[in-house]
This record gives structure tokens, sequence and C-alpha cells, in this order.
């Protein structure tokens, strides 16, 4: 009698790494079981000052709700349509989707977490391709990600003696012609639109009833969206802190930002809490550090940062406003950000000498 036999389904990748991840929790618990419940604690003390302090009891946490109120209330007052318009010229020069540069425009004006929950959907009604979704993702994270962090450095670039408007105009509205031809090269499939392939983005909504919508969609924003991505990110940098590696990488950042003639205080502080209080901060210091390491911190905090926005806000709210995976919207922020690291270099060095008065 012949035996039949049996086809063994392999074992997939991910259940050979648990059975890894099991032996090495066994492991740790049988010889340092305290150490687990350490890294826990290092996780939670790293993450909840960011949650709670920042993320719920700061003014951080009700500029967010306002800031999609006011993006809701300019869109419905026709700002998008106009801006489409104003834009569609820029665009047909760039070969591109006007759309791409609606995100940079509502992050400068109000918040980047109103930025990708409504410029998002806009790129989608435009018909945008994907490859333009990402050169949008990668033009707005060169522009500053709260409105109040531009007010702030503008007090700070004027007390060092720059010359604000020729920082501002490089720094904030260059970028806007000079990423999406750079960012091009990158994400190819992008295409010019005319005027009539354009959808009316001004909603109907009566202004009071969008009014209260919006700040329910900006609490929303907040809750399910910002303070879980402050978990994860900040909650990762303390496990990485308990087991030392995170100090490395602290230290490669200063350095990095000393040799770019940036504060390596307040570029730290725009990197990993928020460039709103870096600039607030800067306040008390810009008149007596070299004038290059302000101008090159303002240019660094107009940015996407902190790191939370990168690794987790942006993939969260771009995948679930502008229909992509979170990966797919990661990767554009984290070239555009390093785009914007090393541009802050660039003026700080190169130009420094000639924005000062």
């Amino acid at each position: 009698m012949s035996t039949i036999k049996k086809d063994v389904k392999p074992m997939p990748k991910m259940t050979k790494i648990g059975f890894l991840v099991f032996a090495l929790c066994m492991f740790g618990l049988f010889y340092a079981p305290n150490n687990l419940n350490e890294g826990f604690n290092a996780m939670v003390s790293k993450a909840h000052p960011i949650v709670i302090d920042v993320g719920i009891l700061s003014t951080m946490s009700v500029s967010i709700v306002i800031s999609v109120i006011m993006g809701r209330f300019l869109e419905r007052l026709g700002f998008t349509d106009a801006m489409m318009r104003l834009f569609l010229p820029i665009g047909k020069l760039l070969n591109v989707n006007c759309a791409i540069l609606i995100p940079a425009i509502y992050n400068i004006l109000g918040d980047i977490n109103a930025a990708g929950r409504i410029a998002g959907p806009i790129l989608v009604r435009s018909n945008a391709t994907k490859d333009e979704k990402k050169l949008a993702i990668f033009t707005m994270v060169q522009s500053e990600q709260s409105f109040s962090t531009f007010m702030l450095g503008l007090g700070c670039l004027t007390l060092c003696g720059a010359k604000v408007f020729a920082v501002v105009v490089i720094a904030i509205f260059a970028p806007l012609l000079i990423c999406p031809a750079i960012g091009r090269l990158i994400w190819k499939n992008c295409k010019a639109v005319e005027l009539d392939e354009l959808p009316n983005f001004t909603p109907a909504t009566p202004i009071l009833n969008g009014l209260f919508a919006s700040g329910q969609e900006g609490m929303g924003v907040l809750l399910n969206l910002v303070l879980p991505a402050f978990a994860v990110v900040f909650g990762i940098i303390g496990l990485l802190d308990y087991m030392g590696i995170w100090q490395y990488f602290n230290n490669a950042l200063v350095s990095l930002l000393t040799l770019l003639n940036i504060d390596p205080e307040t570029g730290l502080l725009s990197i990993m809490a928020s460039p709103t209080l870096a600039m607030l901060n800067l306040q008390n210091t810009a008149a007596n550090i070299n004038p290059k390491w302000v101008i090159g911190s303002f240019v660094m905090a107009a940015s996407g940062f902190p790191l939370s926005v990168i690794f987790g806000q942006i993939p969260i709210i771009w995948a679930e406003s502008c229909e992509m995976q979170p990966s797919e919207a990661l990767w554009p922020a984290v070239i555009g950000i390093v785009f914007r690291i090393l541009t802050a270099g660039f003026v700080a060095t190169v130009l420094g000498g000639l924005l000062l008065n």
C-alpha cells in the first residue's frame, strides 16, 4: 500500500518572529524580570508628559481644534477655490496638479493636522495621482506646522537683526515653487489640469452648522489621531532611551545641528517636542547668540516637525483622508523633512551673511 504524503504548510515569516519574541520574553522573565517592568515604565514616563501636558493641557490641543475650524471656515468662504485658480498657472508651469500646493498653504495658515484633514480630500476630488499626493506631502512639510510658529519666529528674526522679509520669502514661499520642481524627479506621474477639470471645493453647508461640525472634527483629530501618535512615537523613544540607544541619536543630532549653524537647543526642541515652543524659547536668547543660528533655527522650525508629526500624525491622517497607505504617506514626509534640515543649513550657512542687516 502506498502512503499518501500530505503537503506541509510552510510556517509564515511573522509566526517565526513570534516564536523568537516569545522565547526572548520568557528569557527576560526568568533572568531579568525587573527589566521588563522598567522598560514599560520608561515608555510611559516618556510619553506621559507629551500626551498629557503638551497634547491635552497645553494650548496646542486647543490650537489644533481651532485650526480645523479656521480651515473649514476658509473653505466655506471660497478660499480653496480661489487658491486652486491662483495656483493653476504654477501647476501648468511645473506640469503638476495645482492641488499639491493647497496642503502647504493650509499648513501655513492653520495647522499640519488640519492641512491633512482638509487638503487630503481636496487632492482626491481634484483627481491627483498617487505621485502627486506624495509630492503634496513632500512640499507641505517645508512650511511651518502652526501659524503661531510663524508669528513667534518673526519676533526672533527681528531680535537678531535679520532681514525678515527676505528670510520669509526664501524660507516659506520659495519652497512652494522649488520643492514641486525637485520632487517631480522622484514622483514622476504628474499632470497639469485645466480649470474646467476642477470641481467646486466650496461646500454649501450653512456656516453655523459647518463651524460646529468642524469643532467636532477638530476634537476628533486631537483625540483619535494626534494623541495616539504622541503615545506611539514617544513610547518608542522612551524604550530606546532606557536601552541606552537614544543618547547616541541625540548626540548625533546636536553635532549635525551645530554643523549646519542651527541653534542645537531650539533645534532639538523643534525636532522632539514643538517648533512653537522652540521659537518661544528662542525669543529669550535671539539677541545674544550667533544671528546665523537664529535664522537656521527659524527655517528649521518652519517645517513639519516634531517627529511625532512625521512618523505618527501624517501617515495616519493622510491614509485616512487621502486614500493612501500609511507607508505611502510616511516616506515623502521623511524625505521632505531631511530636505528641510539641509535647507535650514544652507540658508543659515551660505545665505546667512546676506540676510542680516
